[in-house]
């Protein structure tokens, strides 16, 4: 027996917040089971029109509905309730209690405030697998259960207990129920302790020595409860083997072609392929007449198993209730489960079951049920030709009440579950063959080479083009002229006409005229058109990929329902593939919306896996008109299973593809061929990158990684850093970077959020200068290309003009490793081979300059540059080349001025009269107020002309806000005075090469002039100082 509720809505509930309002919701209880609405958000009349099921195991119990206001943060408010005893249900007609306002209760009589609101519902029971037959069989025994009743009281008080009574001990504990029933309610009827005899299933029989009077009464009972138990074996029989495959039908019929449900987010507890059709696979866990879960119950020791069959409710709803008695373990003595299952997907080729197993009697049973989702769908294509299933389950724990024992809870559970569905995967290989993984990974050549592309003739090609009436006119038309023209005798001029032009001598002659010039034009465009197909029959099929990595082979199929962009119907598609910056053009399909290709295009080995693949289809206009987008997709590799991907049809995006709901039939495979040291590969190049070591994680982190994002076991993590996302509040999380990905994850009191988007979506990254709101240190804001990352629109921290989502992150422990790995994997991802390669060939021709006789040094003439620095010394020019030694006098002036950890390369040789070394140091806080360092660049060179020297010098610096937007780059000259021995004339220049812009460019340069001249004039006179002691010392 079921007992349904239907919550409707509620009235003039009392007011939690100071706002007046409060977020009202219904627990509904029956026993230990439980269930709840839907929380209604600043309402005091709230609406929910929800129904709710319980199953009956004893009808002294009584429903107990709760109105509580939801606190996500401490314990939901009280608001009142409503206790409705089963009892007074079964006394009312019809077995329900029609729709009716209810007055809302206190937990306690001595509540000061008992105007707690009113709440609507509906009640009424369904005895299970009721029919016409069931209720006939009620109705003639409750009349003679009424008036036996008194007397089988009677019988049971008299009757001794004793071994010589005239009665079985089963008899008397049948009255003795019959008694307690009439305790607990005084004013039940006999028709109501006849349903408790009933649904309790005691079943009792009459002793050969009992009365006869007594013993027919008991065979009356007897009798009416074997009857009922057969009337509802029949209704159950009959459900079960016709009405379950109906039901799937009618489930089918009203699917719209929806997606399969993703992934619980508890984990992946069975991810299997077996050879059998999905729909067969489906009746086996399924069915009411499977024997499967009796066999998993057998196995995993539970007992009481009890299946109800299947209910569609509301004829689009399917679904079931399972109860059993799980067996003890080490912790946790035996307790009754039941588990509700649901059809959430059903269309005949494709099944999503999702199970709700409550244990109340647990610890802590009552704040969660866990949550088990069954995924059925076509499974890979095998040698064999035999049809396969690919079974999917995941989980994930689904907490009703907050609870401090969240983490215990799902440790237990995730424990628990890995061993039961060991268990379940081991009873399942025994009624159907599982799929070993090589037989997939061999079939990829064989499905392949049984794709076989038929080309088309040149004579079919040519029917398709020019075997149509317009075209057989023209052509008919242009063979009669040319037979006139050959018949005909030239005519004297007349009117207006002269040697070499002949014009129309009449409106008909006209006539005729512009429609021979119209037929002729219609007659080159479509020869034109036709010679163009001739060229271009042709396409990327058969390319075999050239190199050794991640290689990547899509097959194209078919096309469906392919747009057309004229009145005719049809169009002229081709596809073109894009991936990391390489494409493939399929061939043209000619006049057709069904098009069928064929082809196979494999790229060239990718040193990294790539993330995704553009898919756009085109019509082909000819070869000068731009081709029509007739729809575009993206594969996504990361948010996709290759296995899925073998064999996919992809809906097209896009006005025209959407309109016709066109798809493309493709088969995809992505595999590796360098072998298992991808990652430590990987890790090492990155390593160069970043300049530091990266420590290779565990697989326990990895699978973490990718369970947490929902990735593919070939992404693996590289690095984490806690940071902030800044929004409106900041908030503390954890940045995941991985060579595809860019992940967020935070979760502060249960609110959790997790995002990620592709280095190829980044379009820029910029450093954001330390401030009071980042608390004194850089930041970063990642600005994503228009149109990408929509799925982490909610994180971001603002849109600028141009559609380009901007995501704040801040207060990195450690900002610059967080901030060299970040640039290092955007730039390995985000650049085509042909940007590296440009990269490539820059450095080389940089370092070519370098080296080079003629020509400045790291191209300085091409910065402006200004003198900050001029003045006469009272040494000589040879002399004041020791500051530019790196002995004694250069370290000690140096420290002097600010520079400390300060040290030199000796000169080398570049060319005859040039030398070249390099120096770097930290400044000191008295310089800059972050510190910081620079690494300098040197080359000096002899005047020929002149007793002096040149030397010209190109600084770069590190930790300095915005320092790597621009270069700095200094020219010293000194020169020696004819009139004056021992003095010489030396000036300083400086030069701002601008790496990137910025706004605050007018202000970085006066500040570095101003120091600049400051510094060389400290620098200078220091030596100046150092070398005149040293004389007269």
């Amino acid at each position: 027996m079921r007992l349904f509720i239907h919550v409707i809505e509620a009235r003039n509930l009392p007011a939690i917040y100071l706002n007046g309002t409060s977020d009202p919701y219904v627990r509904l209880q029956l026993g230990k089971r439980r269930a709840k609405t839907t929380a209604v958000k600043k309402c005091l009349n709230p609406l929910w029109d929800e129904e709710f099921s319980f199953l009956v195991g004893d009808i002294s119990e009584e429903l107990i509905v709760s109105v509580l206001n939801e606190d996500k943060f401490f314990n939901n408010d009280f608001l009142g309730r409503v206790k409705v005893p089963l009892y007074t249900i079964m006394k009312s007609d019809n077995l329900s209690l029609e729709t009716a306002w209810y007055q809302l209760q206190p937990k306690n009589k001595k509540s000061k405030n008992k105007k707690r609101g009113e709440i609507r519902l509906t009640i009424h029971l369904v005895q299970k697998n009721s029919s016409p037959e069931v209720f006939n069989c009620l109705q003639t025994y409750s009349e003679e259960v009424a008036s036996n009743s008194d007397r089988l009281s009677e019988i049971a008080r008299e009757t001794p207990l004793s071994s010589n009574s005239s009665m079985e001990s089963s008899v008397l504990v049948d009255f003795e129920e019959i008694d307690s029933a009439k305790e607990i309610k005084p004013n039940s009827s006999p028709f109501v302790d006849f349903l408790s005899l009933v649904f309790n299933r005691k079943r009792a029989e009459a002793s050969p020595t009992s009365s006869p009077g007594d013993v027919n009464t008991v065979e009356q009972l007897q009798e009416a409860q074997v009857n009922m138990e057969a009337c509802e074996n029949q209704e159950v029989d009959l459900c079960s083997n016709e009405k379950f495959d109906e039901f799937l039908k009618i489930m089918a019929s009203k699917d719209e072609g929806g997606e399969m449900p993703g992934n619980l987010s508890g984990g992946v507890l069975l991810d299997q392929c077996y050879v059998v059709a999905p729909n067969d696979l489906n009746s086996l866990l399924f069915s009411p007449t499977s024997n499967f879960w009796p066999s998993v119950a057998e196995v995993q020791g539970s007992t009481g198993l009890q299946i109800e069959p299947w209910i569609l409710c509301n004829n689009e709803c399917l679904k079931r209730t399972l109860t059993f008695t799980k067996a003890a373990s080490k912790l946790v003595k035996s307790v009754k489960a039941t588990e509700e299952q649901t059809y959430m997907k059903a269309d005949g080729s494709a099944f999503a079951v999702l199970a709700s197993v409550s244990i109340p009697d647990v610890p802590c049973g009552s704040y969660f049920r866990t949550e088990i989702l069954y995924c059925i769908k076509l499974g890979p294509a095998l040698p064999s030709e035999d049809q396969t299933s690919h079974l999917l389950i995941s989980w994930r724990i689904n907490f009703i009440q907050s609870t401090m024992m969240k983490g215990m809870i799902e440790s237990g559970a995730r424990q628990g579950l890995i061993e039961g569905f060991a268990q379940f995967a081991e009873v399942l290989s025994r009624n159907v063959k599982a799929v070993e993984v090589g037989s997939i990974n061999l079939n990829k050549e064989q499905i392949l080479a049984s794709i076989q592309t038929q080309p088309e003739s040149i004579l079919k090609l040519a029917f398709r083009f020019l075997g149509n009436f317009t075209f057989i006119c023209s052509l008919f038309m242009g063979l009669f002229v040319l037979a006139h023209l050959q018949l005909a005798k030239p005519n004297v001029g007349d009117g207006l006409e002269f040697i070499g032009i002949d014009l129309p001598d009449s409106v008909g002659e006209f006539v005729v005229s512009a429609i021979l010039v119209l037929q002729a034009q219609h007659f080159l465009n479509v020869m034109g058109r036709f010679l163009q197909a001739w060229k271009r029959r042709g396409s990327d099929h058969g390319v075999k990929a050239q190199g050794d990595g991640w290689l990547l082979t899509v097959a194209l199929i078919e096309g469906t329902s392919i747009a057309s962009v004229d009145s005719s119907g049809f169009s002229d598609p081709y596809v073109v593939f894009t991936c990391n910056g390489k494409t493939k053009t399929s061939s043209i399909k000619f006049h057709t919306a069904e098009p069928k290709w064929n082809e196979i295009f494999e790229f060239d080995a990718m040193d990294d896996p790539p993330s995704r693949m553009d898919v756009n289809i085109y019509d082909f206009e000819g070869p000068f008109d731009e081709a029509v987008s007739l729809g575009h997709a993206e594969v996504n590799f990361l948010k996709s299973n290759i296995s899925d991907l073998a064999d996919v049809w992809i809906p097209l995006q896009g006005k025209f593809a959407q309109a016709c709901q066109s798809k493309l039939h493709l088969r995809i495979f992505l595999n590796n061929s360098k072998g298992s040291d991808v990652v430590t590969q990987y890790i090492t190049k990155m390593e160069k990158e970043v300049g530091k070591k990266i420590n290779l994680r565990s697989p326990q982190t990895n699978s973490a990684f990718q369970k947490l994002f929902n990735l593919p076991p070939e992404e693996f993590l590289i690095n984490d850093f806690t940071c902030h996302l800044k929004r409106k509040m900041p908030l503390q999380g954890r940045l995941f970077l991985s060579p595809r990905i860019f992940g967020f994850y935070a979760n502060i009191f249960g609110h959790k959020t997790k995002f990620f988007f592709l280095w190829e979506d980044i379009d820029d990254i910029h450093i954001i200068p330390p401030s009071l709101a980042s608390v004194g240190s850089p930041s970063l804001m990642v600005i994503l290309c228009e149109g990408r990352g929509s799925d982490a629109r909610h994180a971001a921290k603002a849109l600028d003009q141009y559609g380009r989502l901007k995501f704040h992150f801040q207060s990195f422990v450690s900002f610059q490793e967080a901030n060299r790995t970040i640039m290092a994997l955007w730039k390995a991802r985000s650049l085509s081979p042909e940007q590296k390669v440009e990269m490539v060939e820059k450095q080389f021709e940089a370092k070519r300059l370098q080296t080079e006789e003629s020509g400045s040094f790291l191209g300085i003439d091409e910065v402006k540059m200004s003198e900050v620095f001029s003045s006469v010394l009272s040494v000589d020019a040879n002399s004041l080349t020791e500051m530019f030694a790196g002995g004694q006098l250069e370290h000690k002036v140096m420290l002097k001025v600010g520079c400390v950890d300060y040290s030199t390369t000796p000169w080398e040789p570049v060319n005859s009269n040039t030398y070249q070394r390099q120096i770097s140091y930290k400044f000191d806080k008295s310089l800059s107020r972050y510190g910081g360092e620079a690494t300098t660049t040197q080359q000096k060179s002899s005047i020929p002309d002149q007793s002096g020297w040149i030397i010209e010098e190109v600084m770069t610096l590190q930790g300095v806000l915005l320092g790597d937007n621009f270069s700095l780059q200094l020219k010293y000259q000194a020169c020696n005075i004819p009139d004056k021995t021992k003095a010489c004339n030396v000036q300083a220049s400086l030069g701002i090469a601008w790496l990137k812009s910025t706004k605050h460019q007018k202000r970085i340069t006066q500040n570095i002039m101003s120091n600049s001249s400051i510094r060389l004039k400290e620098i200078f006179s220091e030596v100046e100082k150092e070398l005149m002691n040293r004389k007269h010392g």
